[in-house]
């Protein structure tokens, strides 16, 4: 897995440390890793690839290829980040009942944690709860144009309510911050997905080959849970008798054209 990191985030780290903030900054960028973690192992049980890790300024992004991905599916990828925040704070609220003296040391994993998960459910796209409502979104309006323009208004409203937050209640800065980052969100296309040819990255001279065996009912999605990248995979499909041999390289030209959770002998 690639990690990347933005010369912003970098200097944020700088001026943490000159103005004492370092632990801070480090539980923070630690808390976003984990996050970013926990959809990178839900994406890799529901068969879609993650090749790096964007480390940035206003925290971390997992770059992955969920093209053609089933809205179930989504939310559950979604949702994967929050839940490890949740299980953070109650990892560390049931250690401060059983040991207090632990508070003072584990605060900030907490509020780091909580802060991240309240920031990341909020409906705004690109945030996890946003994506959660695209996919509630996407099953009433059919339309791509109807979906991006419910999403632009959804987006718009939570910066308006962020800026009300700061104005009437809360002055942090963080608030506006995000505030810009949704609106900007809002107006700007996103880029199309492009599909990761897994295949082509890997030297074939020299490398283990990994044999495995699926019904001949299997899917696109069955068959990426077995893609390694120490390994070349073949794939056997069998039904009472052998049926078909796909190589790895096969399997990527026929995903081209093909949704993930088509079957791979239709």
């Amino acid at each position: 897995m690639k990690i990347t990191i933005h010369p912003l985030f970098l200097a944020v780290g700088l001026l943490s440390a000159l103005f004492g903030g370092l632990p801070i900054f480090i539980i923070c960028a630690l808390t976003a890793l984990l996050h970013e973690c926990g959809h990178i192992f839900c994406a890799a049980r529901l068969g879609f690839e993650c090749k790096k890790i964007s480390l940035m300024p206003f925290g971390a992004a997992a770059v992955c290829d969920i093209e053609g991905i089933s809205p179930s599916d989504e939310v559950k990828l979604s949702l994967a980040g929050p839940l490890v925040n949740f299980i953070l704070c109650v990892g560390v609220a049931g250690l401060w009942w059983f040991f207090p003296e632990t508070y003072a040391y584990t605060d900030l994993i907490f509020y780091a944690s909580a802060g991240m998960l309240v920031l990341n459910l909020l409906p705004a796209y690109p945030l996890d709860g946003g994506r959660v409502v695209k996919c509630v979104l996407g099953s009433f309006l059919k339309k791509t144009k109807a979906l991006n323009l419910a999403l632009r208004i959804t987006n718009i409203s939570v910066v308006v309510a962020l800026v009300f937050i700061f104005i009437f209640a809360i002055r942090n800065i963080t608030l506006l911050t995000v505030a810009a980052l949704l609106l900007c969100s809002a107006l700007t296309k996103s880029p199309p997905a492009v599909k990761i040819n897994f295949a082509s990255k890997k030297k074939k001279k020299g490398l283990e080959i990994r044999y495995v065996i699926l019904d001949e009912n299997a899917t696109f999605k069955d068959a990426l849970r077995f893609v390694d990248s120490s390994r070349y995979l073949i794939l056997q499909l069998y039904n009472e008798k052998f049926l078909d041999e796909i190589t790895e390289d096969e399997l990527y030209e026929k995903l081209l054209t093909r949704s993930i959770y088509d079957k791979i002998l239709e």
